[in-house]
């Protein structure tokens, strides 16, 4: 007997050997416990209102408990045929368990995006006497319409018209109290497709907080060409419920706010107030622009309150046009299967009429540009990067049809006069660098710079150039040169949790080895007649 057997603790040994017995027991109870948790509070917070099931907390409790249960059934399936298989199969069975969870979370996660980024912001003072100004709020505690509106009164920039003056408001001021304000959203898609409803509500309520006490009148319109809606189900924001028309009935039965669809008279061409014409409708120009070609069309037409709006001469009073309208543009900022990315500019297709007109093939030449001109450029345009789709032309998740599984929440507000430098900025430092930080190496269809055409119907970089050529043309300085920009910015860091996108490799890579392990069991259960005898 070796000598080392005599301080052997036999009673030592055990305790060890039972502790070990104990982990796959402790790892299991762990587990179990997470998912219970998970499901009770998904029933406790769901409780008898199911709409509540689209909140983000929601979401994740129902992850957390389908990660669970896909790692749980393996464990307890696994002995039921595990002994009933073939040696020979044994190894390929193994072999099927792990690499299933890693091909199934690739394979969804190759088509899909789960990503939250924060993205460094630089600010910047141009040097040039003519610089356009762009202004940033960035984070998710900062992206706020107020704080973009006090960013704006920092320099000089008020957002209320007023006699009195303070840092956001003044005589120079873009709103009245009395003006006609046109919100241009994007109606024309789902889901993250559309602006943002709680970004709509924050814009909504600031114009109503008028210094001077509001008493004018807010339209939300747009024209989807035939695929419009502004009361969708699924729609982009915190609650996917909240639709275009839910934020405005909750202003409505205070103030003048309403909404107008254009696609209902998207078909029906009318002529001016002024040539005596009262019916809602678009005006189709006779003949198209000598550069860029397009057949310029606008809506007229009579809102819920009885204001009769020319979106080219303003408000028609019976006998006269007033300057009283004031268009703030609000795009979604994405890709775009067509032309590489849709913002400022590509979003002015919801003002014109595709079915009297040929605005959207024109794009390519500038067109949007033209019908800025003649319509006159929005008093302001905020571009909703909230949530942003940074999947370029080679993606299958590519714009501008956005799923919220597609989209990348940025949290950002970008505001200016300036469509072209906004266009540019915002592709540059936003969606490229978000595409690059979510996986995309081939971005030139994102590029502002680029003349890479190739799966486009023109390049961005192309029409965009033709963009700005068009609006110098006629007088107007934009710029595409980012030393001639003046980027203010507010950011806040926050530490950014461990993202969806990894969260989505558990939770579909479990569901594989589950799903597997699922059917073998059914197999074997079937193959005894211990079920379906």
């Amino acid at each position: 007997m070796r000598e080392d057997n005599d301080n052997f603790d036999l009673h030592e040994y055990e305790n060890l050997h039972q502790n070990d017995l104990l982990k796959p027991k402790k790892f299991f109870n762990n587990i179990f416990v997470f998912g219970l948790l998970n499901l009770a509070w998904f029933l406790f917070r769901t409780g008898r209102k199911p709409s509540r099931i689209v909140y983000p907390c929601q979401q994740e409790a129902l992850k957390n408990v389908s990660i669970s249960m896909g790692v749980l059934i393996p464990i307890l399936s696994f002995p039921l045929y595990w002994k009933k298989i073939k040696p020979y199969i044994k190894p390929i069975i193994a072999f099927t368990l792990v690499i299933s969870p890693i091909c199934g979370a690739y394979a969804f996660q190759s088509l899909t995006t789960f990503e939250e980024v924060q993205l460094q912001i630089v600010p910047l003072e141009s040097t040039s006497e003519i610089a356009s100004d762009i202004f940033v709020v960035n984070g998710r505690n900062v992206s706020h319409v107020t704080n973009l509106i006090d960013l704006m009164g920092t320099q000089n920039v008020s957002f209320y018209l007023s006699s009195n003056s303070s840092i956001n408001q003044g005589p120079d001021g873009l709103i009245a109290k009395s003006d006609v304000v046109l919100l241009k959203v994007n109606a024309q898609w789902s889901r993250r497709g559309g602006t943002n409803t709680d970004f709509l509500k924050e814009l909504i309520q600031c114009i109503i907080n008028h210094p001077d006490g509001f008493n004018g009148e807010i339209i939300v319109a747009d024209n989807g060409q035939g695929s419009g809606d502004l009361d969708r189900i699924y729609n982009n924001a915190e609650n996917h419920t909240q639709s275009t028309q839910d934020v405005v009935d909750l202003f409505s039965t205070s103030y003048k706010v309403s909404t107008y669809l254009w696609d209902n008279i998207r078909g029906h061409e009318v002529q001016e107030y002024s040539e005596g014409d009262l019916e809602d409708g678009y005006i189709v120009y006779d003949s198209a622009d000598l550069e860029t070609e397009i057949f310029v069309s606008y809506p007229k037409f009579e809102t819920l309150f009885g204001t009769n709006v020319s979106f080219k001469n303003g408000i028609w009073n019976g006998t006269d046009y007033e300057a009283k309208l004031k268009v703030i543009n609000l795009p979604v900022l994405k890709s775009h299967a067509w032309y590489g990315v849709t913002a400022t500019l590509k979003n002015y297709m919801g003002v014109q009429s595709e079915s009297l007109a040929n605005g959207h093939s024109k794009v390519a030449t500038g067109g949007m540009a033209t019908l800025m001109i003649e319509c006159s450029l929005p008093t302001l345009n905020i571009i909703d990067a909230i949530w942003i789709n940074a999947n370029p032309e080679n993606s299958a998740a590519e714009g501008p049809s956005t799923s919220y599984t597609d989209a990348t929440r940025v949290d950002m507000l970008i505001a200016g006069v300036d469509p072209v430098a906004l266009d540019y900025w915002s592709a540059k430092n936003v969606l490229m660098e978000t595409a690059e930080l979510i996986g995309h190496s081939r971005t030139y269809s994102l590029d502002p710079d680029s003349n890479n055409s190739a799966g486009l119907t023109e390049a961005y970089g192309i029409w965009l150039n033709k963009s700005e050529a068009e609006f110098k043309r006629n007088g107007f300085n934009v710029t595409s040169d980012e030393s001639k920009m003046n980027i203010y910015e507010i950011s806040d860091q926050p530490e950014i949790e461990l993202g969806d996108h990894k969260r989505i490799w558990l939770w579909v890579g479990s569901f594989s080895s589950s799903a597997i392990s699922l059917v073998l069991t059914f197999y074997f259960l079937k193959k005894k007649k211990i079920i379906f005898r």
